[in-house]
């Protein structure tokens, strides 16, 4: 488990809600989910959503830890989104000439235009 806590921003009466921060860690989840895979590590563990999954009884762990698993890819490309949002703005902030890129998608969709009309 991580060492931070959570802070909600909703009262405990109230729906879902979201944390005060969305930003998420993959690394955090790798090591929480490694450990777990570590506890079971002489099992098999089929892909979730395949059919041996399926096969596996609802109350067996090895499902619910198929599922985690592939919840694990999730936050890891949640993560990657964030990086490459953030890097965006910075790129927009550091003054990127962005009148160039207007022109270059400009030519482009003249271009295509052109094409369409052949």
């Amino acid at each position: 488990m991580t060492d931070k806590k959570t802070v909600e921003t909703r009262p405990d009466t109230i729906g879902a809600g979201s944390p005060a921060s969305q930003e998420v860690s993959w690394w955090a989840v790798h090591q929480f989910i490694s450990a777990v895979v570590e506890q079971v590590k002489n099992t098999t563990l089929p892909w979730a959503g395949t059919p041996a999954w399926r096969d596996l009884d609802d109350a067996d762990p090895r499902k619910l830890l198929s599922v985690a698993i592939a919840g694990e890819h999730h936050v890891l490309r949640v993560e990657i989104g964030q990086e490459q949002r953030a890097q965006a703005a910075e790129d927009i902030w550091g003054g990127a000439d962005w009148s160039e890129a207007a022109r270059t998608f400009t030519r482009r969709h003249e271009i295509d235009e052109i094409r369409r009309a052949s």
